[in-house]
């Protein structure tokens, strides 16, 4: 049995997230289907974490186990001419057993996206924000997130996670032109809705409806309710999801 890690990206735009859902089509769904019908076997993947719906992915992983014999970059490109056009596979690698995609990652960094004037190319893909926004106070508020590991005030309810301790190495804003800026995140997990909520919470600081005191206390106070709203998920990516593989194909 060998087991395969396959690295692709997606528009989010058209699926109810990566996971399988019961009522609606998703990316993990459109990828079993796929390698199934091209190893002419039932195929189930891992994949790295779950994007929730209308959420892209510059790069996720995911990996399924095989008896069957796998040329890397053939099925790769075979994979690219089957997906919808919105589903594209970089490449296909042979891993060691013991390599898992969601539980060897030792990081991931998210990216989201604003504007602060309209503009028709990237409204599909970026949030348009209709007030002036501080973003080096913003930036304040990024780095005191570093300096905290539990962060329960940004996990959505009821969910069935068991620890709310992320450890995040980097969380600031990049601006990518006078009207465009970008939020990175990195961490070694990230909660369910994290970054969405982490992201409106900053906008309540970079708006100055929160002072950097209480966006220390909301983070200490590990409470979702005093947080700031949950932002759309039309302009939040996957961006990279960090591996130490082995040799490969």
């Amino acid at each position: 049995m060998q087991r395969y890690f396959v690295f692709f990206s997606y528009d989010g735009s058209r699926y109810h997230g990566w996971q399988v859902q019961p009522n609606g089509n998703s990316v993990q769904a459109e990828l079993e289907r796929a390698l199934s019908t091209l190893l002419r076997e039932d195929v189930q993947v891992v994949g790295a974490g779950r994007t929730d719906a209308g959420v892209h992915a510059r790069m996720m992983a995911a990996h399924w186990d095989t008896e069957a014999a796998v040329d890397c970059q053939q099925l790769a490109y075979r994979l690219n001419r089957l997906l919808p056009r919105d589903i594209a596979v970089s490449r296909v690698v042979a891993v060691a057993q013991d390599m898992h995609a969601r539980f060897s990652a030792t990081s991931r960094t998210y990216h989201y996206y604003i504007h602060t004037r309209k503009n028709p190319f990237v409204c599909n893909t970026s949030c348009q924000m209709h007030y002036d926004l501080d973003f080096e106070l913003m930036n304040e508020a990024g780095r005191i997130l570093c300096t905290y590991d539990d962060f329960g005030a940004f996990c959505k309810a009821h969910t069935d996670v068991k620890t709310t301790l992320c450890r995040v190495s980097e969380a600031r804003w990049i601006q990518q032109s006078p009207t465009q800026w970008c939020f990175r995140i990195t961490a070694n997990r990230f909660l369910r809705n994290m970054v969405r909520a982490v992201v409106g919470t900053l906008v309540e600081v970079g708006r100055h409806r929160m002072s950097l005191d209480e966006f220390r206390a909301v983070v200490e106070g590990k409470n979702r309710m005093a947080a700031g709203e949950s932002m759309p998920a039309h302009a939040l990516f996957l961006e990279e999801v960090r591996y130490e593989l082995g040799v490969g194909c």
